[in-house]
């Protein structure tokens, strides 16, 4: 048919058979081509549609053949990293002449922390393109979260972490779609994207969720995955928090029959947005029932992309209106709303633990699946028990994105134990406790995360770890030394004695207060609605007990350590250090409330202190 078309159309040009020789000649020729041009445009449309299809099975295979030949797959990786990077300054220092085995490495490289490397990271971002930490030239800056020590860290990001990423969320969702599997729906994702800025020397800088969000990578895999988000782009990367979260409960509610998974990168995040909804559904509703958004919504570009998936719908305003009004006390709020969840899915472990009972209240009978073990720097791990609870998860190290080494611990959190010396990723022991040490594609070496963890199992020949603490998030005076979850089990403990008047703790930090003498612990706690002066001074005696650390005890018992503080703040404080952190560049979505404040992290501490409305000294050593 194409080559009759060009036969019609050439002929017209002469009625001479000398031409008309060359009418089809050309024809001819113009024909192939064209044919050409369409059987590669008929080929690229079948890559990209096998490409998009996504294969579970295919996917689980592959990591179990990483994982069976962990070791082997740990030494072809760092030799791979250190290949790449042979050139550059920071390892040519080190006098490894070439040699990329794991022993040369180890005798010849430090281990080192973020402070070490700052200045080459530095000189990278300020444009100097010399290779300093990698072999080719660094183009992406992450930012870490800051909400622990007051201020996010630059670390650079690559293709490499891109792929290791895309790597991590495949795997994940490979091992979860087993056990929960989805059809064609959406995701109801709480995902928020920071500005990004440019660096003295011109590198793009962003959290490392932005740059993932930004990566056109991120949404051909969650559409392979078949679970794009509900929300249009314009939400997600949207200015203003606030207005992007109402407009993510908004578009959950128009789609709320196709949601079948409800997640964000921290159960906080997840959390937060539902104690939004109890406020704004009533406004949600009306926007629904007349197809107009908020006038509380007003940056243009996300108008105008709601504007095109909102239409009045006034049944589906009244069926929301009944199911939220006849809700008690706001429990199972997510199934109730979104019919179809399978279940709710992000980090759920450290400090976001504290989160889990305020999330159950809302999933009710839907399972909590915990997801994957990274930081800015790096993927470490992949949930491929999906339906552990999220107290008990486990991460699957994958051997072929990073080359990892572990400091044993042997108990001791504090300092690092000099006689320890790393051990590799297949020769850590079931039960023992290590610090990660890690080394990357994108610059870092021998990089200590500050992450505690534990051996739980094996699968295959890699590891399970289970993570324990944040290694610097230690309340420490004396000889005591109390993890981050041994304040969250404190706070736990004491907060039973709200439960008879149905009052909970909102959020809790702390800070060691050193200026008095003897230095004591400070508690702060932001309540749901008002409590006794007795019952919160029976709640800071508690606290003060729950400490149950043998070195706390004994110097509480001799006055080394003074009497536990107990401070209530004002409802919305904890809000209000969100908003400064996301004031400072930080994505909602990356957000961890700091649980022990340091004195270095000034800004935080005014924000608490100057919102105390209360506070308790505790009697339980008097």
């Amino acid at each position: 048919m194409l080559e009759l078309f060009f036969v019609n159309v050439f002929g017209v040009w002469s009625n001479s058979g000398f031409l008309c020789f060359f009418s089809l000649y050309f024809c001819s020729l113009f024909y192939k081509l064209v044919n050409c041009v369409y059987q590669r445009k008929i080929m690229k449309m079948l890559v990209e549609k096998i490409e998009q299809k996504f294969d579970q099975e295919k996917v689980i295979e592959e990591f179990e053949d990483l994982t069976k030949d962990a070791g082997k797959i740990q030494e072809e990786t760092l030799e791979k990293i250190l290949e790449q990077n042979r050139g550059t300054e920071y390892l040519q220092q080190w006098g490894l002449n070439g040699k990329t085995d794991p022993q040369t490495f180890k005798n010849c490289v430090p281990i080192v922390t973020h402070n070490d490397l700052e200045p080459y990271i530095q000189r990278v971002a300020d444009g100097d393109l010399s290779p300093i930490l990698t072999g080719k030239p660094i183009e992406t800056i992450s930012l870490s979260s800051g909400t622990t020590q007051g201020k996010p860290k630059f670390v650079p990001f690559n293709d490499e972490l891109m792929e290791s990423t895309m790597q991590i969320f495949k795997t994940s969702f490979a091992f979860r779609n087993r056990e929960f599997p989805i059809g064609n729906g959406k995701a109801l994702q709480f995902i928020y994207s920071s500005k990004q800025f440019k660096t003295k020397g011109g590198l793009a800088a962003g959290t490392a969720t932005t740059n993932v969000y930004r990566n056109a990578q991120f949404k051909k895999t969650m559409k392979a995955m078949c679970t794009p988000c509900c929300s249009p782009d314009e939400v997600i990367f949207g200015p203003d928090f606030h207005q992007s979260l109402y407009c993510h409960l908004l578009c959950g509610l128009i789609f709320g029959d196709e949601v079948q998974a409800v997640s964000s990168t921290f159960a906080h995040s997840i959390v937060h947005a539902f104690r939004t909804l109890e406020q704004v559904w009533e406004a949600l509703v009306v926007d629904i029932r007349e197809g107009v958004l908020s006038s509380r919504v007003t940056v243009p570009s996300i108008r105008l992309a709601m504007s095109k998936l909102l239409k009045p719908d006034p049944e589906l305003a009244d069926t929301i209106y009944n199911k939220c009004s006849r809700l008690s006390n706001w429990y199972g709020l997510i199934p109730e709303l979104f019919p179809n969840t399978r279940y709710i899915y992000g980090i759920m472990t450290g400090s976001m633990e504290p989160y889990l009972k305020k999330l159950r209240h809302y999933a009710g009978e839907l399972p909590l699946l915990s997801a994957d073990y990274g930081s800015s720097e790096g993927w470490v791990g992949v949930n491929v028990n999906p339906k552990l609870p999220p107290e008990l998860v486990t991460y699957a190290v994958l051997p072929n994105i990073g080359y990892f080494e572990f400091i044993p611990l042997g108990g001791n959190l504090n300092g690092m134990e000099q006689a320890n010396s790393p051990v590799g990723l297949t020769e850590v022991k079931l039960g023992e406790e290590y610090e990660i040490v890690f080394t990357n594609f994108a610059g870092l070496y021998r990089y200590r995360l500050g992450d505690v963890v534990k051996v739980k199992g094996f699968h295959n020949g890699t590891p399970e770890l289970q993570f324990v603490c944040r290694r610097n998030l230690l309340l420490s005076i004396n000889i005591d030394k109390n993890t981050e979850k041994d304040l969250q089990l404190a706070v736990e403990a004491a907060a039973k004695h709200l439960v008879d008047e149905k009052l909970e703790v909102v959020d809790f930090t702390s800070h060691v207060n050193v200026s008095a003498d003897p230095g004591h612990y400070v508690i702060f706690w932001e309540l749901s609605g008002e409590a006794t002066d007795e019952m919160l001074q029976d709640c800071c005696n508690c606290l003060d007990k729950a400490f149950i650390d043998a070195g706390y005890v004994s110097s509480r018992k001799v006055n080394a350590i003074g009497a536990l503080e107990l401070r209530i703040v004002k409802r919305g404080t904890f809000h209000k250090i969100l908003d400064h952190f996301v004031g400072l560049g930080g994505a909602v979505s990356q957000f961890k409330t700091p649980r022990c404040v340091g004195p270095k992290n000034s800004s935080l501490l005014q924000i608490l202190s100057s919102n105390v409305v209360e506070s308790y000294v505790s009697t339980a050593f008097c």
